[in-house]
Order: C-alpha cells, then sequence, then structure tokens
C-alpha cells in the first residue's frame, strides 16, 4: 500500500483522538460537539485538494468497515425495556417522514421540471428511493428505470453535496432550532439531562488502560458479528446486501446485549462512537463541491428542494401528532441520509435512546425504497399534470 494512503488512514483514526482531547481542553469546541467538529474537517480536507486522485475506493471501504462495527458496540449497553416506549411515537413519525418525502417529491416535479425533457420523470423515482431508503435503493432504480449515466451520477453528486449540508445543520443547531417548535424529548431513564449529555462526551474510557480489556472483548464480538452478518448477506441477491447487512447485524447486537457480560460493558459505546467520529471524517471528506462547475440546475432545485422541504412538512405535520424534536430529527435522518447516520446523529443530540428506533426505521426505509420510488416514478409518467 502507498505511503500517502497509509498516512491518509492513520490520519482518519488518529484525528478523533485529538479532536476529543481539544473538546477537553476548550469550552467553545465541546460546546460545537466533536462529531460537528470531526465532519467540518473532513469536508475541509475534501476541498484542499490534498487527496489523492484514487482515494475514493479506500474512502468507501472505510465508511463500510466503520459503521458496521460501531452499530453493534453503540447498541451492547442498550436498555430494551427502554425501547418499547417509543414504538407508537416512532411508527407515526415514520409513517409522517414517508408521506413528507412523496409529497415533495410530486409538488417539487411540478415546480421545476423542465421543458423538452421527457425523463424528468425518472428523477422523481431516483429521489423517492434514495430519499426512503439510500444509495442502494438509488442504484437500483437507476437499473429498473434505465436512466441516462450522466442523469444518475448528477443526482448522486448533488446528494451528497446538498445532503452535506442538510446533516451539517442537523448535528449542530438542528435540535435546538426545532425545540422552539416541537416537544423536547423526555428521556425514560433516570439519569439528569446534563448528566446524561456529559456522559455521551466524555469518552474517558478509551484513555483509561483499565478499560483495555473489556474494549478488546467486545470489539471482538462485533468483528464477529460483522462476519456473520456477512455471511448471512452472501445468502441473498447482492441488491438486499446492505439491508441484510445491517439488520443481521442490528438484530445479533441486540441478542448479544441481553448477555449480562455484554450489556454491563459501557466502554463500548464510548468505542463505537469513537468509530462514528472516524466514519464521520471519511465521509464527510468525499464530498466533492467540483461537481457543481456545470450544474444542472432543474436537478439540484428538485433535490434541494426535496430535501429541506420534506424536512419543512415533517416538522409541520409532527406539530399536529406531537412528536417530540429527537424523534423527528432522527426518522429524518434514518430516510434522508440512511441508517449508517443514525448513530452519528444520536450521538451529536446526546440520546442513546433513539438508536435503534432510527435504525429500525432506516431499514423500513430500505426495504420500501424499490417499490415507492417505482411507483411515484410511474404516477408522474402518467399522471395527466
Amino acid at each position: 500500500m502507498r505511503i500517502d494512503i497509509v498516512l491518509l488512514i492513520a490520519f482518519y483514526f488518529v484525528a478523533p483522538a485529538l479532536i476529543l482531547k481539544a473538546c477537553k481542553k476548550i469550552p467553545l469546541l465541546k460546546k460545537i460537539g466533536s462529531i460537528a467538529i470531526a465532519y467540518i474537517i473532513g469536508i475541509l480536507l475534501g476541498l484542499s485538494k490534498l487527496l489523492p486522485s484514487d482515494i475514493y475506493a479506500t474512502q468507501d471501504l472505510l465508511t463500510s468497515i466503520t459503521v458496521p462495527l460501531a452499530i453493534p458496540l453503540l447498541l451492547f449497553p442498550s436498555n430494551i425495556k427502554d425501547w418499547f416506549r417509543l414504538a407508537g411515537t416512532s411508527f407515526k413519525s415514520l409513517i409522517v417522514g414517508l408521506a413528507s418525502v412523496l409529497i415533495t417529491v410530486i409538488i417539487g416535479y411540478q415546480l421545476f421540471r423542465p421543458e423538452g425533457n421527457p425523463e424528468f420523470w425518472k428523477v422523481g423515482g431516483l429521489l423517492v428511493g434514495v430519499y426512503t431508503g439510500g444509495t442502494p435503493n438509488l442504484a437500483s432504480l437507476n437499473v429498473m428505470l434505465d436512466v441516462k449515466p450522466a442523469t444518475y451520477l448528477m443526482v448522486h453528486s448533488y446528494d451528497l453535496i446538498i445532503g452535506a449540508f442538510y446533516f451539517l445543520f442537523l448535528i449542530t443547531i438542528g435540535q435546538k432550532f426545532f425545540n422552539f417548535l416541537l416537544p423536547a424529548f423526555k428521556p425514560s431513564t433516570a439519569i439528569a439531562s446534563a448528566e446524561a449529555e456529559e456522559e455521551m462526551e466524555s469518552y474517558d474510557a478509551l484513555f483509561n488502560r483499565k478499560a483495555l480489556w473489556p474494549l478488546i472483548k467486545v470489539l471482538g464480538l462485533a468483528i464477529l458479528i460483522f462476519v456473520v452478518s456477512g455471511g448471512i448477506a452472501m445468502l441473498f441477491s447482492p441488491d438486499y446486501l446492505m439491508i441484510v447487512v445491517i439488520l443481521s447485524i442490528s438484530t445479533l447486537a441486540i441478542l448479544a446485549s441481553l448477555i449480562p457480560g455484554v450489556n454491563k460493558v459501557n466502554e463500548s459505546f464510548d468505542l463505537g462512537m469513537y468509530l462514528i467520529l472516524v466514519f464521520s471524517i471519511v465521509v464527510a471528506s468525499m464530498v466533492d463541491l467540483t461537481n457543481l462547475a456545470s450544474p444542472t440546475f432543474a436537478i439540484l432545485g428538485y433535490l434541494t428542494f426535496v430535501i429541506f422541504g420534506s424536512l419543512l412538512l415533517q416538522v409541520i405535520l409532527s406539530k399536529f401528532i406531537k412528536t417530540d424534536t429527537d424523534t423527528m430529527i432522527i426518522t429524518s435522518t434514518a430516510l434522508i441520509c440512511s441508517p449508517p447516520f443514525v448513530p452519528v446523529v444520536s450521538g451529536a443530540l446526546k440520546n442513546k435512546e433513539i438508536l435503534v428506533p432510527g435504525i429500525t426505521m432506516g431499514i423500513i426505509g430500505y426495504a420500501l425504497g424499490n417499490y415507492l420510488g417505482f411507483l411515484v416514478s410511474e404516477f408522474l409518467l402518467h399522471w395527466p399534470f
């Protein structure tokens, strides 16, 4: 492996430790949050032109490893009893989130459809797929609808760019902003809010030698779950790879959390969040603003409208059904960004309880994305607008 690739990988894994140390010493950085800082550093790295031109495969590999390992580590200390309290709220929020995406895609099609483009309806189908499921759905619908390669690449590039700004908003000021409009989340645990925030941001266990052996054990278990889930996924069609892997990892991790020896290793959550910080820097560094050099404004406007329009509509509808801020945000994240981003937002919101519902909603979105994308595209094609 080339030295520049090795150094970059080392930076991805060492930078989070430096961020955590800086957040402990500088109150302003702590207030911004380690995840937000990691994301900002990643974006700046991507814009710096310091990255090798052939780095994408390495970045993609890192994102494919860090999140599947982080999810079980984050779930091991979970308390299953708390999950059922959110079931009804999460389900209603998921329905509202899906409806918001579908409505804004249909309205946006009318607003941004260019004259003389008979295939713009396919863009609507792609947007439904990616914003109810994720990139696997985007790729599947690309084949199903026979989308032109240039159109597909444009949608995917704009999704990364505009999605980065949307995501940065959620993990920085989103919670405080929406708390003015929606009720704040009420934790079911007896831990005081301030104490919970301090615990979630401390990461002290990672720098404690006594925690080394417990961390090695839970990391080994997470790797085992990852490998087993990958083996299970091999039994299914490649089109369902992401769905099967995430579902298997989540299920096996929840089952493992029932084991007292696993559930009591609270340091596991810190290690999982450290991997999420690595993921945050890597995925943010993959954003390429040069794709806007020759923009297709119809697609750019349509995509931007769907992302932020669906969020606005979801907030309005959530107001009527009295959904709390954190549940609304995690639902939007699970749909717009897909399940791998749920742990990032859960950490940024300092709320462990919404992690499992968020991943579950994202998996449902993966399962529905292809169907909804195809149905909406057919609707846009044949409806006499």
